[in-house]
């Protein structure tokens, strides 16, 4: 089973991307398998477009369709989440994320912007049709700190909030996985009786 971290950014560096990749790190420790997608490394056109035939956009609507989960990240801004990652969400199928496993997470300027999570995307990703969307992730900008020297540095209850988020979404793989492995036997019709 694979998860896909998809960076919905527009920018380079940025905050919600570093803590997407810490996730992944996050995850890898815990023995679980993933790949990338930022969104900004699509060409825009083709994005803007829908441009199915495009080549970036197949293999990006192909990695969404492998994943069993996906973490995305986004900025937010003005109490909404980027529209680069509106942009692709909107190339995904009606039912893109069924079946899938969803961990979103934000970052922002204050705790004013900490609803756009629950209001604006979740409603969306819900309506891609996922098993679930697990508890979203928000971090401001004073909890999310990058240096050269000491690299990224997360406030103690962001910490907590990933810990809670990784675990959520691996014991979540774990039981999808168990439940894929099960086998059942078929039992031909004329070999059920009912008695009355």
């Amino acid at each position: 089973m694979t998860i896909l971290l998809l960076a919905g950014s527009p920018s380079a560096p940025s905050r919600s991307t570093r803590v997407l990749h810490h996730i992944g790190e996050r995850l890898a420790l815990l023995g679980h398998r993933y790949t990338k997608l930022d969104v900004r490394d699509l060409p825009g056109d083709a994005v803007l477009r829908a441009d199915f035939g495009n080549a970036q956009i197949q293999t990006a609507l192909a990695q969404v369709a492998a994943a069993s989960a996906v973490v995305i990240s986004t900025p937010v801004y003005k109490a909404a989440y980027s529209g680069a990652l509106k942009a692709f969400l909107d190339l995904l199928p009606q039912f893109g994320l069924q079946d899938k496993l969803v961990l979103p997470l934000a970052t922002g300027g204050g705790q004013s912007h900490m609803l756009a999570l629950d209001y604006a995307l979740r409603p969306v990703l819900s309506s891609l049709g996922p098993k679930h969307v697990l508890q979203s992730i928000y971090a401001t900008e004073a909890q999310v700190v990058w240096t050269e020297e000491g690299g990224l540095v997360l406030a103690p209850e962001i910490v907590t909030r990933i810990n809670e988020g990784v675990d959520q979404l691996s014991a979540g793989l774990i039981a999808l996985q168990q439940l894929n492995q099960k086998s059942f036997t078929e039992i031909p019709f004329s070999q059920i009786r009912c008695s009355v």
